[in-house]
């Protein structure tokens, strides 16, 4: 197995498709066109002293060539948070060298000449890519090399680089995407970060498929609805809190007017049940799609698809209606446990750690070795339930559990509570130390443009719709919540600072 699969039967079978379109730089690739250029930058790679392949930079069109190349050449990619700070990036780098380091020309000059590191901008890297020649293919078929290293978000922490091996992105791709099914007109907006699996998912997944790409690299609301309608998007992607940003430029009006968008998946992070029922009233003819994944699971694991977004949205059953908050069920060929501190696997609607078993599942870090256990079972270390049909609902991190008085809560029911308060834009609920309970319950507010509400009211609120112990002992309110830009709420930062206050 090698992700050069995927590429060379797409330029085979559509190679005169457009693949990649930078809306930024106004350029495209076709299939057979990434085929080469892929190939020639391998020859480049392969002649180098790099044993890795750093990519530090928005997304385009270097991006799926990078990705293929090192395929093809038999070296790892690694693609590092543009957002970092030099001495962040300086950390990461350290552990990678020897890299070839490419990215945008006004950041990666630090890095020239430092021993260990071959710096190219972007355009260095692409021109010479796309003028070279494409060799005999001859890249390793061994399943067991590394395709990628990606460093986790770090947001409890040190980033860990998470290893993904060709085996488990194929097993993903195979698994979930049919060959060739997009047609011509089919067009994706992707305006993930490259450096995060959804990323790369995206660049695999939409290459299986003959999709037409559009990247977008700086995402902003107003910027991905006028893309959106401009080049005519079938299918996109994006975080809840992009969803939620893109709900809100679109307050007052009836729809969204993007009329040939007939998917829109999220994830990455917990979605608000308000603005996932709001952007199903903006998008009618839209499929929705919630996934659920890690970047040790090489992306998606669970789904809730369309039709149960439809039948929970339009249900009066509290049970089914419920449901438009979870991840939906399992892939095929994937399997989900929930299970006790002891390792006791636990039955529905009984609360615990999620665990995943599938070929697509990595579960190693770097320097660290796996944590997969004898059987095959991954610990996500995300705290979450099954239903009685199978529906996996998450509550956060495990370690963000709030343990009062011996009593177990989950910050997200309480954030949802809050969020469905008109006046509530954002909720972020902790625990801190109490000598009394063990820990209690706090939390940070950011209310709607021009609303007023007190603290008082919103803990009156919250007691009318869940139990007592649930109840916040104190709300701060706050601009804004930290957010990784993949939408993960900073929970540390968010608790580091109630603590302190």
């Amino acid at each position: 197995m090698n992700v050069m699969m995927l590429l060379e039967m797409a330029a085979s079978g559509f190679g005169e498709r457009v693949a990649f379109v930078d809306a930024q730089a106004d350029a495209s690739i076709t299939y057979q066109e990434l085929y080469d250029a892929a190939g020639a930058a391998a020859q480049t790679l392969a002649a180098s002293d790099a044993e890795r392949f750093v990519m530090l930079d928005v997304t385009n069109l270097s991006i799926p060539v990078a990705l293929f190349a090192c395929g093809w050449a038999g070296i790892p990619y690694v693609p590092i948070n543009y957002r970092l700070t030099d001495p962040e990036i300086d950390a990461l780098i350290d552990r990678v060298k020897p890299a070839c380091l490419v990215g945008d020309p006004d950041r990666i000059g630090k890095w020239a000449g430092q021993d260990g590191v071959e710096t190219l901008t972007r355009d260095e890297f692409l021109g010479r890519a796309r003028a070279g020649d494409a060799p005999e293919p001859a890249w390793s078929m061994d399943a067991e090399e590394t395709a990628s290293l990606l460093f986790t978000s770090g947001t409890t922490g040190t980033p860990k680089a998470a290893v993904l091996r060709h085996k488990h992105l194929v097993s993903y791709i195979l698994g979930s995407v049919e060959f060739m099914s997009a047609d011509e007109a089919d067009t994706a907006l992707v305006c993930v970060p490259p450096y995060h699996v959804a990323g790369i998912a995206a660049v695999l997944s939409s290459v299986y498929s003959g999709r037409r790409v559009v990247q977008l690299a700086n995402f902003t609301p107003e910027a991905w609805i006028e893309l959106a309608r401009a080049e005519k998007v079938t299918t996109a992607f994006v975080v809840p809190t992009m969803l939620h940003r893109i709900v809100d430029v679109l307050e007052g009006e009836s729809s969204a007017n993007v009329p040939h968008l007939e998917s829109l998946s999220f994830g990455g992070g917990k979605m608000p049940l308000p603005v996932i029922e709001r952007a199903m009233e903006l998008f009618p003819d839209t499929d929705f799609t919630n996934a659920y994944g890690l970047t040790e699971t090489s992306s998606t694991v669970t789904v809730l698809g369309p039709d149960e977004h439809r039948a929970a949205a339009a249900s009066d059953d509290p049970v089914v209606k419920h449901r438009l908050t979870s991840v939906g069920v399992p892939l095929p060929g994937i399997e989900i446990e929930i299970r006790d501190d002891d390792g006791n696997v636990l039955g529905a609607e009984e609360h615990g750690e999620v665990y995943v078993r599938g070929e697509q599942v990595s579960g190693e870090y770097e320097g660290r070795g796996s944590e997969v256990d004898e059987d095959g079972w991954f610990p996500t270390r995300d705290a979450g339930y099954l239903d009685e049909g199978g529906f996996l609902f998450l509550e956060g991190r495990a370690d963000d559990i709030i343990v009062r008085g011996g009593e177990n809560m989950s910050p997200g029911e309480i954030e949802d509570v809050l969020i469905e308060h008109a006046a509530v834009f954002d909720a972020a609920i902790v625990g801190v130390p109490d000598k009394e309970w063990g820990e209690a319950v706090v939390g940070a507010v950011v209310l709607e443009p021009g609303a007023e509400a007190e603290m008082e009211t919103l803990q009156a609120w919250v007691k009318d719709h869940m139990r007592s112990s649930r109840v916040p002992e104190r709300l701060e309110f706050w601009d804004g919540l930290p957010y990784t830009e993949t939408g993960k709420l900073l929970r540390r930062i968010v608790r580091g600072r109630l603590a302190a206050g």
